[in-house]
């Protein structure tokens, strides 16, 4: 709010403060002439006027919220706010600040956090058999409170909380066998993931499957956790001014070659082998899809030689995907959810993939010659 905002509303309240109190005591101090039955000879269908006195409970409320409203202005930024903060105090992360609506929310959120913490360690991590993760815990969040508070953190510092939080993965493993630790990773999955990989986790066209054992960016708890923490952004490159339409159509058809699902389709072997030229040009999509075209995990790029398709493994789809390109985007959940939050959300996901090594036949989502566009340790995209 600028000065003369603050200052007008401050003015205002303060005039009608005055303006009331004033009717108040000029009513009090006036007298007006009687009769000598008390009454002002004022009379209106029977009922004659008397001079009483306001009632002294009535007095005492209205003068008490006078003076109440007065310590409110001197205790919160109600007068000047722009300039004023108030007396009054909260507490956010472990300081004390001028009372704002934000503050109180943070000092609530902390306070409630708290008790979700203190119920964590207690009774989750130490039922885990994972009560060493209480001191990397407290740790990470000194790491990533001196990062919020300074403006020009030290270089090394992102590079610590990054290790801090790959510590953890050893107890996320752990967490992972625990039932009650799961129990509380579901609901966390249902309110926060369920919106876009599904409520079962098998994702849907552009959102991946986190039950296979296919991932963009490795689907080990340590992998999950980062991809929780940081989020990912995921690009494929739209291709269709660089190679043109044959071009396209060439490589479409040499990835479809390379795929699973190949038998599904009377290939055009010509065009294979000129998508196989253009495919392993040194900057184009072997550049991150690798010679064999089994993807990156460093890089998020897609293996496009299984039968598991983000937005879809038809030839037209493979096409689409080439001509104009993928972007997809996993938020990062580190200041929503909260380290402990992430623990437990990333138990329940390592939970569900399959880890047997085993690629399914077929699957609802995941790569594709669409290059990443969401982790598949991803809980919301």
């Amino acid at each position: 709010m600028t000065f003369f905002w603050s200052s007008w509303i401050t003015l205002i309240s303060f005039g009608c403060w005055a303006f009331i109190l004033g009717v108040l005591l000029f009513v009090l101090k006036y007298k007006p002439e009687v009769e000598e039955d008390g009454t002002t000879g004022h009379e209106y269908d029977g009922i004659r006027e008397y001079d009483k006195p306001l009632p002294k409970w009535w007095l005492v409320i209205f003068f008490g919220s006078i003076v109440w409203g007065v310590v409110y202005w001197v205790f919160f930024p109600a007068m000047l706010p722009g300039n004023w903060n108030g007396l009054a105090t909260v507490k956010v992360d472990g300081e004390d600040v001028p009372w704002t609506s934000k503050n109180e929310l943070f000092s609530e959120l902390e306070s409630n956090n708290k008790v979700f913490t203190d119920n964590f360690e207690k009774n989750i991590l130490v039922k885990a058999d994972a009560a060493g993760a209480t001191a990397t815990l407290a740790t990470l969040n000194e790491l990533q409170a001196t990062m919020r508070r300074s403006d020009n953190p030290p270089a090394d510092l992102q590079a610590q909380i990054d290790e801090k939080v790959t510590e953890l993965a050893p107890y996320v493993e752990k967490l992972s066998e625990n039932p009650n630790a799961l129990k509380v990773g579901s609901r966390l999955f249902l309110q926060n993931c369920a919106v876009c990989h599904g409520s079962n986790a098998k994702g849907a066209p552009g959102y991946p499957n986190l039950t296979d054992n296919d991932w963009l960016y490795g689907g080990k708890a340590g992998n999950i956790l980062t991809t929780l923490h940081n989020g990912r952004v995921g690009g494929m490159a739209a291709w269709r001014d660089q190679l043109g339409e044959d071009g396209i159509r060439a490589v479409a058809e040499y990835v479809l070659s390379l795929s699973g699902n190949q038998n599904d389709y009377d290939l055009d072997q010509t065009k294979v082998a000129q998508g196989k030229v253009i495919f392993h040009e040194p900057t184009n999509c072997v550049l991150c899809h690798g010679p064999d075209g089994k993807g990156m995990i460093s890089a998020g790029a897609p293996n496009l030689t299984d039968n598991i398709w983000l937005y879809g493994g038809d030839r037209e789809t493979i096409r689409e995907t080439l001509r104009y390109g993928r972007a997809g985007v996993m938020p990062q959940w580190e200041t929503k959810l909260g380290n402990e939050r992430i623990m437990l959300l990333a138990a329940y996901v390592y939970s569900l993939s399959d880890k047997t090594g085993k690629a399914p036949e077929t699957a609802m989502a995941n790569t594709a010659a669409t290059q990443p566009v969401a982790t598949k340790e991803a809980t919301a995209n």
